[in-house]
């Protein structure tokens, strides 16, 4: 299914569905690549962790071996999908916050040196809560359905098949249900602030290294990629030179799930963490070489 012009002010192609109509309780708006993009300041090596799918056993583990490699300067970035398709949203937010509090706790560590990027998971998880505004919402909910978003509803005490009902009935009793699952999100301390502090993607102040969730069109610049970051992957593959000037383009999620995929410009970190596979991370100098990885 296309999610094309589905949502009232949408636009056309893959972007109808990353525009939305402003409500009460909608996460504020991008307005300065500030908020649009993470700064990653002074950087000397950076953690990468891919596309996690609330697969929380995985990253528990990762954590217990990422927190003892940690040194005085590091930055630590997630790459997207952090949630959908595993059944344990709820927890994996839960691990990440508390990780959060223990990298903060290094020497010199500031809250600018971890970053949460946006991917496909979190845009149909944050666009959820505005389906009444889908021109179609029984058609957009059944592909959020088949997209991962029902573990993320179960996760927080929710029934998607409720939601289904809601969906038939029209705007206001699918408006009340939205503002349900806002309130079960908002019940666990944290979790709809982080969805509030996620990036389009991070880049080093140097201009060397630049991560993104699934890809980017190279062909545009940085500035206009919108939701490129998250829905366009096929054109990955395709970056034979540098882009932007950044010595390596780091993404976390690849839609066949290579493993560690190093090419001359670009780094794909994503062995199906999800579907039946490990959870890596992969450290990066500012040249973009790896120098530490870790699999779970």
């Amino acid at each position: 299914m296309r999610i094309s012009s589905t949502f009232t002010g949408g636009g056309a192609s893959r972007e109808g569905f990353s525009h939305g109509v402003l409500m009460e309780g909608r996460l504020p708006a991008v307005s300065s690549n500030l908020q649009k993009f993470a700064l990653l300041k002074a950087v000397r090596r950076v953690w990468a962790i891919p596309s996690i799918h609330a697969e929380v056993q995985n990253l528990e583990r990762l954590h217990q071996e990422l927190g003892p490699r940690l040194e005085e300067g590091d930055k630590l970035v997630y790459l997207g999908n952090m949630i959908g398709h595993g059944a344990k949203t709820r927890e994996t937010l839960d691990e990440i916050l508390l990780f959060r509090r223990e990298f903060l706790s290094l020497p010199n560590c500031f809250a600018c040196d971890v970053a949460y990027l946006r991917g496909s998971q979190e845009e149909i998880w944050q666009k959820l809560l505005q389906l009444q505004f889908a021109t179609d919402p029984q058609g957009v909910f059944q592909w959020m359905l088949e997209n991962g978003v029902g573990a993320n509803l179960k996760s927080y005490g929710m029934d998607p098949e409720e939601g289904l009902r809601e969906a038939r009935t029209g705007p206001i009793q699918l408006t009340r249900w939205t503002g349900k699952v806002r309130r079960a999100i908002q019940a666990h301390p944290g979790h709809y602030e982080l969805m509030g502090t996620l990036k389009r993607a991070a880049r080093s102040d140097d201009g060397s290294l630049l991560f993104v969730n699934a890809g980017i069109d190279p062909g545009r610049p940085i500035e206009t990629q919108k939701d490129s970051f998250w829905w366009v992957s096929g054109l990955f593959s395709r970056i034979n030179e540098p882009y932007s000037g950044y010595k390596k383009i780091i993404r976390g999620f690849g839609p066949d799930h290579p493993g560690l995929l190093l090419d001359r410009y670009t780094a794909t970190i994503d062995a199906g963490c999800g579907f039946g596979g490990p959870l890596l991370a992969a450290c990066f100098d500012v040249d973009g070489e790896i120098i530490d990885k870790i699999e779970c």
